[in-house]
């Protein structure tokens, strides 16, 4: 029999008791030069700063006395089902962190009832992820190169709901902690997508980015690319209210502010920062995610009330990936929905209609 001698106030028999703990397990598990490809941003690593600073600098403004104590945090993204607004972002090179890769990522997102964003330089393909965890891996990033209509194909083959097209990578960020550790890691481990006829390898591919010889876009042949390929399709990497307004009328259904977390343009808008004006300017025609900079549920809040529909974890994600497989990766979802849960009861949010931006300040 349990009595309140015997209780615990807190959970203690888990692995992770907090998204902190979790961070540092990845850090005593992971190579050092590893953990700065994680880590580490572009240039000076402004943007890296400023992203965790936007966060910083805003508090939550509460409704007290507003009768809620069971939050409802169930929403739709482009007809996707999700118990909490989250998704996953496609990093690659996941095998970097963990044998299982984004299998496991999908997997725990499966199990949470949230999705994955399925990335095209990891190690494992569409293909075997959407086999895997069917009802997470709804999602599929293209980067626009010259093989994008392929890979779409193969995306639409496989069942994926929509693409998510990274827009802010014609190049690859000058990121110091790289050159500086001479970063070298197996390239297989981005290769998954890279094993069909006609598309170039993974050395080739990087090679391009590296040398500025990346195919050349704009936002007119994205769109009849997309238009070609027939799918609904995300830009993602989006930061001020023109190139929302560009990717709205290129077609696309929705959009991500991000700045990739800090690792492409640098100095750049951090994500939160933007997100108000790029709400803004699409005006409700498309749902608007978040990523860059997301560390806590109390992030994902400020976020969800600055008008994102869903909120993106990157670096979250793979320190979980990195701390415990696809085990590390659900206790970071579970403890960020928790965190999210009790804001909304403390704030007064009873579901997520009830955000807006009358929940912020600024400090």
């Amino acid at each position: 029999m349990t009595t309140s001698a015997t209780r615990s106030m807190y959970p203690q028999d888990v692995a992770f008791a907090a998204l902190e703990e979790i961070r540092d397990s990845a850090a005593r598990t992971l190579p050092r030069d590893v953990l700065d490809f994680l880590e580490g941003g572009a240039g000076r690593e402004t943007t890296l700063r400023a992203n965790l600073a936007a966060f910083e600098r805003r508090v939550i403004r509460p409704r007290p006395m507003s009768g809620v104590s069971t939050p409802d945090t169930t929403t739709t993204f482009l007809g996707v089902p999700l118990a909490v607004p989250l998704l996953t972002a496609p990093f690659g090179g996941d095998a970097l962190f963990h044998p299982d890769g984004h299998l496991a990522v999908a997997r725990a997102n499966e199990l949470c009832g949230t999705a994955s964003i399925v990335p095209e330089a990891g190690t494992y393909s569409y293909e075997q992820l959407a086999k895997t965890a069917p009802a997470a891996a709804r999602f599929a990033q293209l980067h626009p190169f010259d093989h994008f209509e392929q890979g779409a194909e193969r995306v639409r083959a496989a069942g994926y709901t929509a693409l998510c097209v990274t827009v802010d990578c014609p190049t690859a960020g000058f990121r110091v902690r790289n050159r500086v550790n001479r970063f070298n890691p197996d390239l297989t481990f981005f290769g998954g997508n890279l094993l069909d006829v006609g598309t170039p390898d993974v050395a080739e591919m990087f090679e391009r980015l590296f040398r500025h010889d990346a195919p050349t876009w704009d936002w007119a042949r994205l769109a009849e690319a997309t238009r070609r390929c027939g799918m609904p399709w995300i830009a993602k990497g989006v930061l001020t209210a023109e190139a929302a307004g560009r990717a709205v009328e290129a077609g696309a259904s929705a959009v991500v502010v991000s700045n990739h977390g800090g690792r492409q343009l640098d100095p750049a808008p951090a994500s939160l920062d933007a997100l108000p004006e790029v709400v803004r300017a699409v005006a409700g025609r498309v749902p608007v995610a978040l990523d860059s900079g997301v560390r806590s549920g109390s992030d994902v809040f400020l976020a969800l009330a600055l008008g994102a529909d869903v909120v993106v974890i990157g670096r979250l994600a793979a320190y979980g990936l990195a701390a415990g497989g696809e085990e590390g990766v659900r206790r970071t979802i579970e403890l960020l929905t928790e965190e999210l849960r009790t804001l909304m009861v403390l704030a007064g949010v009873a579901d997520l209609r009830g955000f807006d931006p009358s929940l912020v300040a600024v400090r």
